[in-house]
């Protein structure tokens, strides 16, 4: 692709001149990086189907990976699909937040956008920047997470700057994000339940506060089977990777300690608790995942260890396999896709 002279813009909400700089840029059918809750998104008019072929292009993205669509407030997504009745008790709950919901699209959204889907992902950010900039806009702006497809998604200015540096027309700083793993995404069935696509902050409890029954897809732990369709982002392709291999460990802290000392060939990295650093001192190179119980903050360091680790010129990383309930789902889905789904089972 050309090379773009690329603008970064260090604001806040309250630089308007800025913001409406960067609306700008969208409105001609530029690119622009911006921050949200979750991870930075690479944004363009999700209604220009030019502007949003540029996504693809500048991430390297498959084109049948559909995109989420960014709205400024959640009565937005009457004119972009279909509405049902429980989208506005999720959205009472829970937006504006790390929350995606996906709904029969309307004609006005390209096929572009939706990956060739008769369906459309709507969200509306938290991130009151994020929000500025598509009320600024106008109309709402389709953005994938804003790094090099399959790699670890961007949760700092710097990692974007990194990757799309060249690729786009403005990159917004907004400092860190809070969370780190990118939203919760749900499908609504005609009875009202839901199907979890791809699991984040939201957690499956969170929302059985809405509805009765939430059933969570196969694709969510599994490998999405050969020629079956991606129904949302992040369900189809091997996503998050490192340049290092990746292989997690469904240990017990003895057990994971005791397979790292044992396999400390060539240049390896562990992923690990902060309770069980102490014990892997010259085991290779340790990056701190947090406290074992801190969720949260596993969710906020893990795009950026993975990061580290490819400045590391590693030749494998161990990790614990987190659990599969609460937040800890949304780790386990993004751990098991960096990995390729390579896990080694110690438990006894």
């Amino acid at each position: 692709m050309e090379s773009k002279c690329t603008k970064v813009l260090k604001i806040t909400e309250n630089n308007t001149a800025e913001i409406k700089y960067a609306a700008d840029v969208l409105s001609r059918g530029g690119l622009v990086v911006f921050p949200t809750e979750t991870v930075y998104g690479l944004g363009a008019d999700a209604l220009n189907e030019a502007a949003v072929r540029n996504i693809y292009e500048a991430k390297g993205r498959p084109s049948d990976n559909p995109l989420i669509i960014h709205i400024s407030s959640p009565e937005e997504a009457e004119k972009y699909a279909y509405t049902h009745s429980i989208y506005y008790k999720l959205a009472e709950r829970f937006m504006p937040g790390p929350l995606t919901v996906v709904m029969k699209a309307r004609s006005v959204v390209p096929s572009v956008t939706r990956g060739g889907l008769d369906t459309v992902a709507v969200r509306c950010p938290k991130n009151a920047l994020a929000r500025a900039l598509i009320a600024a806009f106008g109309r709402p702006v389709a953005a994938p997470s804003a790094n090099i497809s399959g790699t670890p998604s961007p949760t700092s200015p710097s990692h974007v700057i990194k990757d799309m540096t060249g690729r786009v027309d403005v990159i917004i700083d907004g400092g860190e994000c809070d969370f780190g793993l990118e939203s919760t995404i749900v499908s609504i069935n005609d009875d009202g339940s839901l199907i979890l696509l791809r699991p984040g902050r939201i957690t499956v409890d969170d929302l059985l506060l809405v509805v009765d029954e939430v059933r969570i897809a196969d694709a969510v732990t599994d490998k999405l089977p050969e020629g079956a369709v991606a129904l949302s982002p992040g369900m189809k392709y091997k996503h998050y990777a490192p340049k290092a291999d990746l292989v997690l460990l469904d240990a017990s802290d003895e057990e994971f300690v005791e397979f790292v000392r044992q396999n400390t060939e060539g240049r390896v990295g562990i992923i690990a608790y902060t309770e069980l650093i102490p014990e892997l001192d010259g085991c290779g190179r340790v990056f701190d995942f947090g406290s074992r119980d801190e969720e949260e903050e596993h969710a906020r360091r893990l795009f950026s260890i993975l990061r580290l680790t490819d400045e590391e010129s590693l030749d494998k990383i161990y990790a614990p396999l987190p659990r599969t309930e609460g937040i800890g789902l949304a780790l386990y889905n993004r751990m098991i896709r960096a990995s390729a789904h390579k896990i080694i089972r110690m438990r006894r």
